[in-house]
Parts: C-alpha cells; structure tokens; sequence
C-alpha cells in the first residue's frame, strides 16, 4: 500500500502539533509495512504512484483543493480542527488583530494574508472566491473518510459543516521509547513546566501573569513564533524572577524535566489536546490544561482544567495540580490509548476500509 502525506507548505519551518503528528504517524506506519511519502502542498505529486491520498489541516482547504482538482484518487482527511477565533477577535493586537475583527473568517483573512506577504504558498486560486466555508465544504464532499483525533473533534465537523461522513477516530499520541517513565525520582512540587511556542494562541502570557512572584518555579520551554516577537519579547518583561524562558530543548532535554516537574501546564485559547500534556502526563507530571477546545476527551476527570482568560484560574488549578498525588491512572491510559503506534494502526484500518470494496462504505 503507497500513500501520499500532503500538508502545509511550513511544516518544517513553522514547527507544531501536526509536524509531530505527521512526522510519527507516517514512521509508524512504515513500520506497518505502508510506504509513505510525505509532500508539502506546493510540491509536484506524480498522483498514479499512490493509492491513497492523506490531506492534513482542513483549516488550510486551499491546500487541499489543488490537488483534489488535479486527480481522481481517493483521499482522506485529518481535520486538526482547531479553532481560535476567540482569541484571534479578542486578544490579537496590531493591525491583524483588527481586522479579525472585521471579517467573518479569520481562517480566510490568515490565508491570504500568508499569501500575500509570500510567507505561504497558494495552491488553488479558487480558494478566493469560494471562501473558507464552502471550499472546506466542498473537500468534505469529496473525501472518502475523515479522521479527527477525537469524538468531539468530529461533533464539532458535523456541527460547523452540517455534513455527516464515514469517520475513524484517531488520537494524537505520544513515543512511549522517549516519553516513558519508569524509574522512581522525586517530584519538585513547586516546579512548573510549560512546553509550547510562545505565542498568543498558547497564552503563556496570561501564565505568566498568574505565577508571578508566587512560590513556583515557572520554565517556559519553547522559542516564540517567527511572527510573534513582540509577544515573546512581552512575556520577558513582566515575568518575575520566578520565571525561567529556556529556549527550545531536545527530546531527551524535554524528558529530564518532565521527570522533575510536578506540574505541567498549557492555558491555550484552544488545544485539540495537547501533546505536551500528553507526554508531560506519561512522565508522571500533573497536567493543568485549557477548558476551551476538545482535551476533556483525552484527559477526563484526570486533569485540571482552567479558563485561559483568567489569571486567578490557571494559579488555582496549578496549585491544585500541585498539592494533588500524581495521577498514575492517567498515565496508564495514555500508555494504552494514546502513542504514536496506535494512532497507526486505526489509520491503517481507515485505510483498509476504504481500499476494500466491500467494506468502503461502513461507518466506524
């Protein structure tokens, strides 16, 4: 089976969630016995070399509609539906921010403005006449399978997009080889973490505000966005003493202070999970985690949840967090439901399904 990952042109320039997912689903599969090949949106694909095409980002539809409009090859699609219109209406500054505020879809808005300053590639032109809406619409139409990563993802598809497809729920996940922990080390209890790029979207800011001159230690691992500098630079000037910025870390770095820390922390104005949480959690940390978007579906009742928009609620929840005995019940289950390997495997299944005729149709 020869399946083409296509995805954003930034993947390895504009590091995220979904350069993670990507990159460990497609070695996950290879070690399946599926051929992946992965493409940036704005690379020549020879489509006949494939037998099923795999589109990632369906916020981004003008990458999908060129190559869609190019072959007849079935396709699926991984949503990663984030959402951050709150944040993007209410708490962006500068020029951009206005004119969030203007428009209808700020999705829209990002698009063409990446197109326009040349920092994004436009596949499809007709993206700018048929709008974020109804090209997203129109992909729907034509996928054979979606595969949000969780049931509320896919609630939330049906919800925007009034439109019902054959689904297959596959969870963003963690490598059990980097982040399992197994030895017994003591937990620093006043030691906090938040791994992330530091950027408005994330609201380390806010986090910031609520552990200042507290008796945390707060490290901020991650560099700032290329765009967001301002924002960086912002969070540096009103952080206390108590709060350490550690620049991006490697994986084995990243892992050691899993082990020490007590608490892990992501306030972001929307996280379909998390993936620091949920390899922050593995480790044996704590995990406070936004209440807006869809990680009640990973982490249950085993995590504590705060309101990003307020200060006063991220320093309660990480004192909770804090005081609270390490929840080794979340650990397990991310361990059973949550790694990179089974997030493979259900892929593959969707991809059966598709490519056998008799089963094509059913519904997961």
């Amino acid at each position: 089976m020869k399946i083409a990952f296509i995805t954003r042109s930034t993947l390895y320039k504009v590091h995220g969630g979904d350069t993670i997912q990507i990159l460990e689903t497609a070695e996950e599969l290879r070690k399946l016995g599926i051929k992946v090949s992965i493409f940036l949106s704005h690379e020549k694909i020879n489509y006949e070399d494939f037998d099923l095409l795999h589109f990632f980002n369906l916020i981004r539809p003008a990458n999908i509609l060129y190559h869609i409009s190019k072959t007849n090859k079935p396709f699926v699609v991984s949503p990663i539906l984030v959402d951050y219109t709150e944040y993007d209406r209410n708490h962006r500054k500068g020029l951009s921010g206005k004119l969030f505020k203007l428009f209808s879809s700020a999705e829209y808005m990002k698009t063409v403005c990446r197109w326009i300053l040349m920092k994004d590639h436009l596949p499809s032109k007709s993206f700018l006449w048929k709008g974020q809406k109804k090209s997203v619409v129109y992909i729907l139409e034509k996928a054979e399978m979606v595969l949000p990563n969780s049931p509320a993802e896919y609630q939330e598809l049906e919800k925007l997009y009034a439109i019902k497809k054959p689904f297959t729920i596959v969870p963003n996940g963690i490598n059990e080889k980097t982040f399992s922990n197994n030895s017994v080390i003591q937990k620093d209890q006043l030691l906090v973490i938040c791994a992330a790029r530091i950027e408005g979207i994330k609201n380390q800011i806010n986090l910031v505000k609520a552990l200042n001159d507290t008796q945390f230690k707060l490290l901020l691992i991650g560099n700032s966005s290329d765009n967001q500098k301002s924002y960086y630079n912002e969070c540096k000037k009103i952080a206390s003493k108590n709060i350490v910025f550690t620049g991006r870390l490697t994986q084995k770095e990243l892992s050691s202070y899993y082990k020490k820390a007590k608490v892990h922390v992501l306030p972001s104005w929307f996280e379909t999970c998390g993936l620091s949480s949920l390899e922050a959690a593995a480790m044996g940390c704590n995990i406070v985690v936004t209440d807006k978007g869809f990680t009640r579906d990973y982490f249950g009742g085993n995590a504590f949840y705060c309101n990003p928009e307020s200060p006063e609620s991220i320093y309660k929840a990480v004192v909770s967090a804090a005081n609270a005995d390490t929840s080794f019940k979340l650990k397990e289950k991310i361990l059973q439901e949550f790694t990179w390997s089974i997030a493979a495997k259900k892929t593959l299944q969707a991809y059966e399904r598709i490519l056998s005729p008799i089963q094509k149709f059913c519904y997961h």
